[in-house]
């Protein structure tokens, strides 16, 4: 007899015991006697019984199961992320799939598509850099699988998120600049569809005009803030006809790749143009000179997000509920743009 296809229906012949007997053996009832119990699980394991745990999820119509859309698993911030969802799940009984959108809409689609043909229970998601399309979330909604966006959101109807104060982030890491007597301040900004670039962008402003610096639009740089970008960008910059003397950057990756190409050049960081980027991935602490950055903790949201899924999935009336939770930041002050120690 083949192990793998062992029933309970066998273990009842064998033992010439009822079958809905054995089922509740092996589910531990107490209306079967422990005498029977042990003498059934004996035979089970004996013969190597296996319980199709799938059949009786879907049997319950749960599948223990949620997926994750990462853009990409090799950032530092989302693979802590990863960490503090299965950490979560796992403690909760269920089980992660991963993907990466790999900053692709037409792959993240497909990916949403394979989660929803995979049944999962719900959908953690941090949208990719090409994502302006939002049908495919809109499909989850009306198969009733529960989604929480963690860090890159987009704005539908009825979607709960746990991000960070983006403009709050930006805004005191541009005034940082400003206090460490930065006047002429580039920013070196993301895709203006995702929300978390706009605010980052707002927030940039903001500061500016708090401390009566004017905006100039030529001083914001949109690229998809790649270490290569940071290249370009650079170049551009340096280009205007006036000296730019510090720079706010939408994450660390461009950021590192300006001070790569600014030490070439022999310009001399924080003395000459004082830099500070965002998420505080793991090489800002060991370039050199290390970046100054905002600290926003992936464990944390990853962590948030997952509780708040779960919460929806265990619960019809939270199911539709729009929530949104905000994980504090900090800045994080390095060599890059410490011009004035205190």
């Amino acid at each position: 007899m083949d192990n793998n296809q062992i029933t309970i229906h066998d273990i009842a012949n064998i033992l010439g015991i009822n079958s809905s007997t054995v089922s509740r053996a092996l589910n531990n009832s107490p209306r079967v006697a422990q005498k029977t119990k042990d003498k059934i699980l004996a035979k089970a394991n004996e013969l190597g019984y296996q319980r199709n745990h799938l059949a009786s999820n879907l049997r319950k119509r749960k599948t223990y199961t949620i997926g994750v859309i990462v853009p990409r698993i090799s950032r530092h911030f989302f693979s802590s992320a990863i960490a503090g969802i299965e950490e979560t799940a796992f403690k909760a009984g269920y089980n992660v799939i991963i993907c990466q959108s790999l900053e692709s809409l037409k792959r993240e689609q497909s990916i949403v598509n394979t989660l929803l043909a995979n049944r999962v229970d719900g959908v953690l998601v941090s949208i990719s850099m090409e994502t302006k399309n939002y049908n495919h979330f809109k499909g989850l909604q009306q198969s009733n699988i529960p989604f929480v966006f963690f860090d890159r959101h987009c704005n539908i109807s009825e979607n709960s998120k746990v991000v960070i104060d983006d403009f709050l982030a930006a805004f005191n890491a541009t005034k940082h600049l400003i206090y460490q007597k930065s006047k002429n301040i580039a920013h070196f900004a993301g895709p203006q569809n995702l929300e978390i670039y706009k605010n980052r962008l707002s927030g940039y402003k903001a500061a500016l005009e708090k401390n009566n610096i004017p905006f100039r639009k030529e001083l914001v740089i949109t690229s998809r803030l790649m270490e290569k970008d940071g290249i370009k960008n650079v170049k551009k910059m340096l280009s205007l006809p006036y000296k730019i003397d510090g720079i706010f950057c939408a994450n660390d990756v461009v950021a590192i790749g300006s001070i790569k190409y600014l030490k070439e050049l022999h310009i001399r960081i924080p003395e000459d143009i004082a830099i500070v980027g965002f998420s505080n991935e793991v090489i800002s602490s060991v370039i050199e000179p290390a970046l100054t950055t905002v600290n926003q903790s992936g464990l944390e949201i990853g962590s948030t997000a997952t509780e708040l899924l779960l919460n929806k999935i265990s619960s019809e009336v939270r199911k539709n509920r729009h929530e949104t939770i905000i994980v504090k930041t900090n800045l994080i002050k390095r060599k890059s743009s410490l011009r004035i120690i205190k």
